[in-house]
């Protein structure tokens, strides 16, 4: 197992494999994916690579995000590749489920264990007013056909926005009633470009636990490997409800993640200034050792905490430039 300076061990890897998304939600992508220069994105040989080298090193969690991951068109083997690699227990994605409802089952035979779908309102107007897009029906198809297929782990996402879809608590409620689906309402986070948009529509948390601790709700015990998420259970319910809250007291303190960017760069934390290329120890397997020592080596400086309860960013000017 991999540990930092700070006794924290790390066993998640977010390998981002795309930058591309053709959403445009208002939080991290409103003008729309508007290509930027730089090298190409990591190839199948190189992702096995990395992944291989992570998974010797104790990182037995591994999730596919993007950009929007699906529009790989060699996801599925990106999944079977990954699933493939020995010491990778449990293969997740993240995903705006405009796909899920015709491959759903193809990519849980391939190898995908865990899905995030982010829906972050039932309200059809509210979901297009957020993502650009009419199609709420299609992507809850897709969530109907997760649960049909079998995944281990389904949860949806909801970036939790004031005046949006604040009040949209017992909506989410009524869908988990019957259902083993995970809701996770995520605080929404300041990047270098949504400065504006941050101070309008941020919501602390708390707006949502407080409204689930009166209605008794419980929170569970953090399980070993598991993401961010303060998760709730309650008695009368399928499902569970998490909420993420990344400006709360400690939330670094349980760090267990580490992410790659599509372009071979390694982020010690979502908020850090800078990745660390990774690219040149994936062009032959030879070079997997020295990627390791690397990769040992880049953790030691990794810093105690982000900063963003202090107003600082660092170098990510959107989500989706590092894979959330």
């Amino acid at each position: 197992m991999m540990r930092d300076a700070y006794g924290r061990d790390f066993s998640y890897l977010r390998l981002s494999v795309t930058d591309v998304c053709n959403f445009s939600c208002s939080y991290c992508l409103p003008d729309g994916f508007r290509k930027k220069p730089g090298p190409s994105f990591m190839g199948l040989d190189e992702i096995r690579r990395l992944a291989t080298a992570f998974a010797a090193l104790g990182m037995w969690k591994v999730r596919i995000t993007g950009g929007e991951p699906t529009l790989r068109k060699d996801f599925t083997d990106i999944v079977r590749t990954l699933k493939a690699i020995d010491g990778v227990k449990l293969l997740a994605t993240t995903t705006n489920g405009y796909k899920l409802a015709k491959n759903a089952q193809k990519w849980r035979d391939a190898g995908l264990d865990a899905i995030n779908i982010s829906i972050d309102s039932f309200n059809a107007k509210t979901f297009h007013d957020v993502t650009g897009h009419d199609r709420l029906t299609q992507v809850m198809d897709g969530v109907e056909a997760c649960l049909d297929a079998g995944y281990k782990s389904v949860k949806l996402n909801a970036v939790l926005l004031k005046g949006i879809n604040d009040q949209d608590l017992g909506n989410f409620l009524d869908f988990i009633e019957t259902r083993p689906v995970s809701i996770r309402f995520i605080e929404l986070m300041r990047t270098g470009d949504n400065g504006d948009y941050f101070s309008k529509y941020h919501l602390p948390a708390s707006h949502i636990t407080e409204q689930l601790e009166a209605s008794g709700w419980v929170q569970k015990t953090r399980e070993i490997g598991a993401g961010p998420a303060q998760e709730y259970v309650h008695g009368d319910f399928a499902g569970r409800i998490g909420l993420i809250a990344p400006y709360s007291k400690d939330f670094c303190a349980t760090c267990n993640r580490l992410r790659v960017s599509a372009r071979g760069n390694l982020h010690l934390c979502l908020f850090s200034e800078h990745g660390i290329s990774l690219r040149h120890f994936l062009q032959n397997d030879d070079d997997i050792p020295a990627l390791q020592d690397f990769v040992r080596q880049s953790l030691t400086v990794k810093k105690a905490t982000h900063f963003l309860h202090e107003g600082l960013s660092g170098g990510t000017q959107k989500l989706a430039d590092i894979g959330g």
